[in-house]
């Protein structure tokens, strides 16, 4: 059965940059995605508070997936209370579209570090997961902890139609274009009063001259 394709992407986006978009048409293109959903968090619970307000970093997202066919922005992060941890979202998407393939969306660096995700182990019976590598730089198993190496053994496929099968329970990867681009510099070159042309979308990059955000 080849179900519908929901990719998930979720972040603070503090601002939402290069990076950010190019990984999700990445995605798009490499997975065969039906529909991307951008979910910009509201608390974060494993990272410091995001310098952007909640309303601000929403409207940046929406700005800079205007022309992105297929992409929702998912506000639900955004108007909870509470910390924002992917299980629920995944589970609140899941209860919304029993029958659609979810795919969550992480780096490399980020699926290595998701044993310290709340309720991590779970991930994987709501959704598939994509890892984004660099081109030349696969997963290195060795480079597992322990308990992540198992569910990477069990789990992983290499082939992305098999996404498609299932509802959930595949472990993907895919190869990302090359990005420097970070949040960090962003908000540093803007506290220095330097240009960020080409660093964001240029109507992000209005937006946030517009409300003078990050200097």
């Amino acid at each position: 059965m080849n179900r519908r394709l929901i990719g998930v992407l979720g972040g603070t986006f503090d601002p939402i940059h290069r990076g950010h978009t190019e990984l999700a048409h990445d995605a798009v293109r490499a997975l065969g995605l039906d529909q991307l959903r951008c979910v910009p968090a509201g608390n974060p619970a494993h990272r410091p508070m995001p310098v952007a307000s909640a309303t601000d970093r929403l409207a940046l997202v929406r700005l800079a997936f205007a022309d992105q066919p297929g992409c929702v922005i998912d506000d639900v992060e955004i108007r909870q209370p509470g910390p924002s941890w992917t299980i629920l979202t995944l589970e609140r998407l899941r209860a919304a579209c029993p029958d659609a393939a979810l795919v969550l969306i992480v780096g490399a660096d980020a699926f290595l570090g998701l044993p310290g995700w709340h309720r991590w182990q779970e991930l994987i019976s709501l959704a598939h997961i994509a890892v984004a590598n660099r081109p030349g730089s696969d997963l290195d198993i060795l480079a597992m902890p322990a308990p992540l190496k198992d569910v990477f053994q069990t789990h992983h496929v290499t082939d992305v139609s098999a996404l498609k099968r299932h509802t959930a329970g595949c472990i993907v990867s895919f190869t990302m274009t090359p990005c420097t681009v970070s949040a960090t510099q962003i908000r540093s070159a803007l506290r220095q009063g330097q240009p960020i042309h080409g660093l964001v979308a240029t109507s992000v990059e209005n937006y946030i001259r517009r409300h003078h955000l990050y200097t």
